[in-house]
């Protein structure tokens, strides 16, 4: 019994430094956000950023190109790695590891770099804009519009779920396939009542962090627009590094708003993940 609770504290110790870690640097810092988005410079503690924040076209457009970019980057990110990923256990050994490695790489690939390599694919006068327009299957293409960031998105979307749902296939068995072939179901079937509520969790937690990581971008948006283009984490950089609307207690407020986002976001999955696992069962 001794050893045992010497255990149990050796593991709390070994805890601290983690625990330590989490409030320093997650808790106390939400808790600054949401300290000063209840102040004002005049009113001192108030709702009024809140007010004006959902009381302003700007500031909903913000929110509302946000939310469009991040769920349809999402949406086509996670449908190409779900392909992708079973692929890649249907190809032989080495190819697999290749295509890995190289998810694992661009899953780096992010901010000026990105930004720059689109610009000269896919920019007014990228190589690729060009060949479409002269093989005339575009007539242009605007890779500063909300399309263009979607595509964008979608792109650094695309190895972080690779990355995240092909270990999800092992749980796949194939004498789960084959079993369900003896018993007459076709290819259809067995994906809908087995392989789809068999991955279910794995891909909606997959969704949730591509959200996450895209209504989290700002390196990639800002080199790409210079922050002209009307998102969460432009207009917050914005109004904290600002040299004419400098207001730090307004970033605070729509920090809030994005961290409530994907509080909802969280919320939601849970409850899906808790209804599929009933379904399943």
């Amino acid at each position: 019994m001794s050893a045992m609770v010497r255990g149990k504290w050796l593991a709390l110790l070994c805890l601290m430094p983690f625990a330590l870690f989490f409030i320093v640097f997650e808790i106390a810092p939400l808790a600054w956000v949401l300290i000063n988005s209840l102040q004002t410079e005049d009113s001192g503690w108030s709702l009024e950023n809140f007010t004006r924040i959902f009381s302003s076209k700007f500031y909903l457009q913000a929110i509302q190109f946000s939310l469009e970019i991040s769920f349809y980057s999402s949406v086509f990110g996670i449908i190409i790695a779900t392909l992708g990923s079973y692929s890649l256990r249907r190809v032989d050994s080495p190819l697999r590891n290749f295509v890995t490695a190289f998810a694992n790489m661009t899953s780096n690939f992010a901010g000026v770099p990105l930004a720059f390599a689109f610009i000269i694919l896919l920019g007014f006068n990228g190589s690729i804009t060009i060949m479409l327009k002269q093989a005339g299957i575009i007539q242009d293409f605007n890779l500063y519009s909300k399309t263009g960031l979607i595509l964008l998105y979608t792109y650094f979307q695309i190895p972080l779920g690779v990355l995240l749902l092909y270990p999800a296939f092992d749980a796949l068995r194939e004498d789960w396939r084959e079993s369900a072939a003896l018993l007459g179901a076709n290819g259809w079937q067995f994906w809908r009542h087995i392989g789809l509520p068999v991955l279910t969790p794995a891909l909606l937690g997959t969704f949730v962090i591509l959200l996450a990581n895209a209504l989290g971008a700002y390196a990639t948006v800002y080199a790409l627009t210079t922050g002209n283009f009307n998102v969460l984490p432009i207009r917050i950089a914005g109004l904290v590094s600002g040299d004419v609307s400098l207001d730090p207690n307004m970033a605070s407020a729509l920090a809030v708003v994005l961290v409530a986002l994907m509080t909802v976001v969280t919320v939601v999955h849970q409850l899906l993940l808790k209804r599929s696992y009933h379904v399943s069962r």
